[in-house]
Parts: structure tokens; sequence; C-alpha cells
């Protein structure tokens, strides 16, 4: 059941992206070079591509939401094994594992459409 609506999805990709980018300085995994450089790249790529999205809080509307939200579940999926995939599964796991699947899950319960068309402004905002 999609129930989430693409506003609030796009508050929580600034907010995901930018949690994960800090990561690992705020959970003290930065000496792990792989671990590092993924979550810098997952969270700006989530960053930039919620950017470009097509929703209330896409700056250059291009990326129909169906499509971010595939690109939501698959990056989230990936992130989620990245740990073994990349061998510091030994050190840091579960900032990886709940961050990949908190965007699989965001996936599944967002809203396909934005509740109104991205760039256009309401008549009660031009009131």
């Amino acid at each position: 059941m999609r129930f989430l609506p693409t506003r609030v999805h796009g508050i929580i990709d600034y907010l995901w992206g930018a949690a994960l980018l800090a990561s690992p300085w705020i959970l003290g995994f930065a000496g792990i070079t792989a671990a590092r450089w993924i979550a810098v790249a997952f969270g700006l790529g989530a960053i930039l591509y919620s950017l470009v999205t097509a929703y209330e809080l896409g700056l250059l509307p291009v990326l129909p939401m169906p499509l971010h939200l595939v690109l939501d579940g698959v990056a989230g999926f990936i992130l989620a094994i990245t740990p073994w995939g990349f061998g510091f599964a030994g050190q840091v796991v579960w900032p990886f594992v709940l961050f990949g699947l908190f965007s699989v899950a965001a996936s599944l319960v967002t809203r396909l459409q934005p509740a109104r068309s991205p760039g256009r402004r309401s008549i009660h905002a031009a009131r």
C-alpha cells in the first residue's frame, strides 16, 4: 500500500542523503576507506537524483517519480549488501543494512505521483 506522500518522501530523501553522507564521521567508521566512500557516494547520489526528480522538492523536475522509487529500491538493496561485497563486514555492517532497508521500504510505500505538478503553484499559494 502506497501511503507516503511524495512531498514527505522528498524531505526524507534530503535528510537520508545528508545523514548517510555524514555517517562515517558521526558513527566512527571514516577510517574504513571503502565504507567511507560508499556512504559518501550513495549519500551524494541520493541528493543529486532527488534534485532532478519530478516531485515537490525537485529543482529540475526531469526524473519521473516511479523511476526515482526504482532507484531508491535498487540503491537501498545494493547499499545493504555492500559490507559483504566490499569486505568490511567484520568492521561495520548495521549502518549500511539499516540505511539500505529504509530506502527499500520507502520505495515501496511512497505514492507514485506528486499531489500536484512540480513547478506549478497552487491557486491558494498565489493569494
